[in-house]
C-alpha cells in the first residue's frame, strides 16, 4: 500500500490537503435523525450531501464536493434558481460519511428529518450510493449522484436516485475494444483485476467481459481487499506475461498498482485503469512512469458542449481551474452536471424552497423526465432495466496520460493523440 506520506503527497497534488479542500458552510460530521420531513422556509433551496470527506476515499470524496460546490457558487453568482419570477439562492449541506457504508444510512436521515433538504447530491463511491438510496426512498427526497458508477447502483431500480455517468460496465468492455483495435501488433492476452468492492468489481467484469468480447484470452483474473498487499498480484500478472493489465480501484491504489508492476519487472503492452488517471494527482504522484497509463473518461475540458448555467465545457474547466487550481476530471464535472440537471427540473417545476412531501414527488417526476443536452454533453435517466435512472447517454473516450497531461486517445472522432503502444518500461 502507498504510505502515509506518500497518500499525503498525493492529496496535496490535488489541492486536497493542507487547506486546498473547500468545504460547505454546513459541515457536520454524519449524526442522528430524528423529526418528521416537511419542508424548510428559510427562503433558499437546502440541498443535502453525503460524500467521504475523510477515510479512504477522501481524494474522490472531496473532487465530487468540489463539482457540486461549483455549481451551487455558480447559480448564486447569478443571483440563484429562478421560479415564479423570483430567484432563490442554495445552500450546500455537507454530510461526511467518513468513507463507510454504513454511516449513509444515518447522514441521509438527518438531512432529511433535521436539516429538511430539498433534494441530495450522492456520494464519491458508489457503495456508500447503494446505500443511501433506499433512504432517500423513505423520504421521498429526489438524489442526484455525479459519480457513482458501479451498475449495482441502478440494477435494483432506486426510484428516487439518478446517476449522471453511465455504468462502468457499458464503458469499460468499449474501452478495452479500442485498445484492440488502435494497438499494433493486436494484443492477444488480458489481465482484468479489482478491489473487491462494488464499483471496482464492476469495473473488472467489465474489462473481463469486453477482452472475452474483442477476443482476447483473459489469462487472469481475481478480486483483491482495498488494503491487500499488491506484489504478490503483480507477480502473479508478471507470470502470464499478458499484453494488457486492467485494474479497477480507486486514485491512490492505482499509483500503487502501477509501482507494484515496476516494483516486480513487468511491463505489459498496455495498462488501462479506472478511476483516478483523469485527475491531476495522478500523473504528479508518478511522474515519468505515468506516461502511457491508459483510462476511461465520458467527458473532457474541450468537449464540444455547452449550456447556459457554465457556458461551454473549456469555460467550465478555466473557472473551475480559477477557483479550485487544478483542473476538473470528469467526475468533478458529472458532479456540477448533477447540479445543471437539478436546476433545470426546479425550473421547470416551479416550485419555491421548503417543498412538502408531495412537491419532492413531483420533483423526482420532473427529474426523471430529463432529456437536456448541457456542458457535459447529453443528459437522459434510462426508464427500466438493469440501469434504471442511470444516464447511458454518454460516450467513453479512451484517455491516455501523455507527457503528464490526459489527452484523448479513442475512438478516432474523438482522439486528439495517437495513442503510445506499446507502453514504455516501468523499470
Amino acid at each position: 500500500m502507498m504510505t502515509e506520506l506518500n497518500r499525503r503527497h498525493f492529496l496535496t497534488g490535488a489541492g486536497l490537503a493542507l487547506g486546498g479542500a473547500v468545504l460547505a458552510p454546513s459541515l457536520a460530521a454524519c449524526g442522528g435523525g430524528g423529526g418528521g420531513g416537511g419542508g424548510s422556509s428559510s427562503g433558499k433551496f437546502k440541498i443535502g450531501a453525503v460524500l467521504e470527506l475523510s477515510g479512504a476515499d477522501a481524494t474522490g470524496g472531496q473532487i465530487a464536493q468540489r463539482g457540486y460546490q461549483f455549481w451551487v457558487d455558480t447559480v448564486n453568482k447569478a443571483g440563484g434558481i429562478a421560479v415564479g419570477g423570483k430567484k432563490y439562492p442554495v445552500e450546500l449541506v455537507v454530510q461526511d460519511c467518513q468513507s463507510q457504508p454504513g454511516n449513509a444510512t444515518t447522514a441521509v436521515s438527518k438531512l432529511a428529518t433535521q436539516d429538511k433538504v430539498d433534494a441530495m447530491f450522492g456520494s464519491y463511491t458508489s457503495g456508500v450510493q447503494i446505500a443511501m438510496n433506499p433512504i432517500c426512498e423513505k423520504y421521498q427526497i429526489p438524489c442526484l449522484a455525479g459519480s457513482a458508477e458501479s451498475p449495482k447502483t441502478w440494477s435494483t431500480q432506486p426510484k428516487y436516485a439518478y446517476g449522471i455517468i453511465p455504468s462502468v460496465d457499458t464503458t469499460a468492455g468499449k474501452a478495452i475494444e479500442l485498445i484492440k483495435q488502435l494497438g499494433s501488433p493486436a494484443p492477444g492476452t488480458i489481465a482484468a483485476v479489482g478491489v473487491n468492492e462494488p464499483f471496482s468489481d464492476a469495473t473488472q467484469k467489465g474489462f473481463e467481459n469486453g477482452g472475452t468480447a474483442a477476443g482476447l484470452q483473459v489469462v487472469y483474473s481475481t478480486l483483491f481487499p482495498a488494503n491487500a498487499d499488491l506484489t504478490p498480484v503483480a507477480n502473479a500478472i508478471k507470470a502470464k506475461a499478458p499484453d494488457i493489465v486492467a485494474v479497477g480501484g480507486h486514485d491512490v491504489l492505482l499509483v500503487d498498482f502501477v509501482k507494484a508492476l515496476q516494483s516486480v519487472g513487468f511491463t505489459p503492452k498496455a495498462v488501462i485503469e479506472h478511476y483516478g488517471i483523469t485527475d491531476a494527482s495522478f500523473a504528479k504522484a508518478l511522474g515519468a512512469k505515468a506516461n502511457g497509463v491508459l483510462g476511461i473518461a465520458v467527458w473532457l475540458p474541450d468537449s464540444p458542449t455547452q449550456d447556459d448555467v457554465f457556458g461551454k465545457a473549456s469555460e467550465y474547466a478555466s473557472g473551475f481551474h480559477a477557483k479550485y487550481g487544478s483542473d476538473p476530471d470528469y467526475t468533478a464535472a458529472g458532479c456540477s452536471a448533477a447540479g445543471v440537471v437539478l436546476q433545470k427540473a426546479l425550473e421547470k417545476l416551479g416550485a419555491a424552497p421548503g417543498m412538502d412531501e408531495a412537491q419532492r414527488g413531483k420533483l423526482n417526476d420532473t427529474i426523471a423526465a430529463t432529456d437536456i443536452d448541457c456542458f457535459y454533453g447529453k443528459i437522459k435517466f434510462e426508464a427500466s432495466g438493469d440501469h434504471f435512472h442511470d444516464n447511458t447517454a454518454l460516450t467513453p473516450i479512451l484517455v491516455q496520460i501523455q507527457n503528464g497531461e490526459v489527452v484523448a486517445v479513442g475512438p478516432q472522432d474523438k482522439a486528439k493523440a495517437k495513442m503510445i503502444y506499446p507502453l514504455p518500461s516501468l523499470s
